[in-house]
């Protein structure tokens, strides 16, 4: 505790060092501190354990650090208010980075290397202000999430689009989230190469400040980024300086990677490799890049990986092979990367997972493989990731849940089997995560049968249960997930009689927005579970409302109008003319003469 004595310190300002690790306990003593400046260091990680000591911290500036991730729930400061994380080199950063955050209310991730980013968690509730000031955001699509998200909690976007290019310049506040549109892959590539083209300065234009690099390349040193984007170079080229921490080799035509591609290059963080047409990565083609942490071969042409591709990486954290066209997972490429958390392989061809798949792998947390065709999941195919954290198959052929597969992940939180041909989940099918799943996607499966036991032993753990899109007409007892936070019925024939009494006597009991209609007697389809009345004839449902929880306009009683009261001038009888009440008066003497 190095900082010990300080008892009544509030603002602790340890900027322009070189900082690139903190002790956990290096702050635990200053009790009073609400504000912390540790800018222009070379911290590469967010210290959540150091950070999370800090209890009265309202002001944290960690800006111009060389990070260039932030992980699920890696901010967890309750009082936290205002948190500056520009000017780094961030690429990615999970929706849930701040979601521990409970108190944050602006947060400055400006001028770092973001073009998606992802609606962020329930846990930012009170965030008012997110800066992406010059971050390279493109405004189609990929950001109308984000876009609807910041209107539904009322939280301001501050910075530009930076393409397509009908888009740039245009404030992202300003963008309506109907605009947001994507064109086909082509057509985007095109329009990215045309932007990068138009905003590139010209060769003849000298920097200011002069560095090594390659022709036909850019190279920045105040941020140590390098990129030579979609040049059509035929090979890596060299020549970089020895500093680069972000190198950009996107959209060339590579073809090949070579043994030895990247000498001198030591200090790389994140290097990216898309849209090379790449169909083969030689031994220690990676050689010397001792600080990678992040690797993005997505898009190319590879069909197997050889033991040795990724020798020399021994940080490597994160690993992008999707959109290639692997149809056997290439086993045995991870034993060169120890420290692998995240492996992403989907939209690819692969068949089947297979025993051992995953050995070198043994850190492994996050495993993606959804849009592959995998019908078949040998029960020891996870043996060697027993951490792993998130497991997407969605969009596969599998047939069944997998459940002895997932007895080996027993700290499993996030399992998607969207998608896949599973039309019956048997009872226990999610057992043996009992005590760790939190989001579980089922949606979209053409599932026509649960087991009233298939989410046994889920309970007050899961948070998230996405069913949309089956043929179910009813589903398990959904008393026990207390904790459900999310769900979603909707699209499903749920046939409105008494077997699906315990879903509405459930619904009654939650304070949730449950998407379930009924399909079945056709008297009442399209009708929403929880308002139609069949359910007080069944037994245990005599205690159900006798009125709907949300009453139809229609069954609201009048209010009460003058005319109850008094006869309104419009409704009384029209006064009769002269003519008229003579022709009376003669016709009521002709009548009493009559009578006489």
């Amino acid at each position: 505790m190095a900082f010990q004595g300080l008892q009544n310190i509030k603002w602790l300002r340890l900027s322009h060092n070189s900082l690139n690790y903190l002790d956990t306990e290096a702050f635990a003593s200053l009790f009073t501190l609400n504000r912390l400046s540790l800018d222009h260091n070379e911290l590469q990680f967010f210290p959540t354990e150091t950070m999370t000591r800090l209890q009265e911290v309202t002001r944290l500036d960690l800006s111009y650090n060389p990070m260039t991730y932030l992980g699920e729930e890696v901010v967890s400061m309750a009082k936290l208010t205002h948190l500056f994380l520009d000017h780094m080199s961030l690429q990615d950063m999970a929706n849930t980075a701040v979601s521990k955050s409970p108190s944050l209310i602006h947060l400055d991730i400006s001028y770092n290397q973001l073009r998606v980013i992802q609606p962020f968690s329930e846990g930012s509730a009170n965030l008012a202000r997110l800066n992406l000031a010059g971050n390279p955001i493109y405004c189609n699509c990929y950001l109308r999430p984000l876009r609807e998200w910041a209107i539904r909690s009322k939280v301001k976007l501050m910075g530009t689009c930076g393409g397509p290019a009908h888009f740039s310049g245009e404030n992202l506040d300003t963008v309506y989230p109907s605009q947001l549109r994507c064109q086909s892959q082509e057509a985007m590539l095109k329009a990215e190469f045309e932007e990068a083209s138009r905003i590139t300065p010209p060769p003849t234009q000298e920097p200011e400040n002069k560095i090594k690099c390659p022709a036909n390349c850019v190279c920045e040193a105040e941020t140590h980024h390098s990129s030579c984007e979609n040049r059509g170079h035929s090979k890596v080229p060299r020549g970089f300086s020895p500093a680069t921490r972000f190198l950009d080799l996107r959209g060339n035509h590579f073809h090949y990677i070579p043994s030895n591609s990247f000498p001198g290059v030591a200090q790389v963080v994140s290097l990216h490799l898309q849209r090379c047409k790449i169909v083969e990565v030689e031994d220690g083609a990676f050689s010397g890049m001792k600080g990678l942490i992040y690797l993005y071969l997505s898009e190319n042409d590879l069909t197997s990986l050889s033991p040795d591709a990724f020798k020399g990486l021994p940080q490597l954290t994160y690993l992008h092979l999707e959109k290639n066209r692997f149809t056997i997972f290439p086993k045995g490429a991870f034993n060169p990367v120890p420290s692998l958390l995240a492996l992403h392989l989907e939209n690819n061809a692969i068949t089947k997972l297979e025993a051992g798949i995953l050995i070198g792998a043994e850190g492994l947390r996050s495993l993606y493989l959804t849009g592959n065709a995998i019908g078949n999941m040998s029960p020891k195919a996870l043996d060697q990731a027993t951490d792993l954290d998130t497991l997407h198959l969605g969009g596969n052929k599998l047939k069944e849940v997998p459940t002895e597969a997932l007895s080996r992940v027993e700290n499993l939180r996030d399992l998607r089997l969207s998608g896949n041909s599973i039309r019956w989940v048997g009872p226990n099918a999610f057992r043996p995560l009992e005590s760790s799943l939190k989001e579980l996607y089922l949606d979209n499966m053409g599932l026509e049968k649960m087991s009233q036991n298939s989410l046994a032993g889920l309970g007050p753990g899961l948070r998230s249960l996405f069913l949309e899109g089956n043929q179910l007409e009813e589903v398990p007892d959904l008393h026990p997930l207390t904790s459900l936070e999310v769900i979603n019925l909707a699209d499903n024939p749920m046939m409105c009689d008494c077997p699906l009494l315990p879903l509405r006597l459930w619904i009654e009991k939650v304070n949730l927005k449950v998407r379930a209609t009924c399909a079945n007697p056709p008297e009442l389809r399209g009708r929403r579970v929880k308002d139609v009345h069949v359910f007080k004839a069944c037994p245990g449902g005599e205690g159900l409302p006798s009125t709907p929880t949300v009453t139809p306009k229609s069954t609201m009683a009048p209010k009460p109008k003058l005319m109850h009261i008094k006869k309104p001038k419009s409704k009384s009888r029209p006064r009769k003319s002269p003519n008229t009440r003579a022709a009376a008066a003669a016709a009521k003497k002709a009548k009493r003469r009559s009578m006489a």
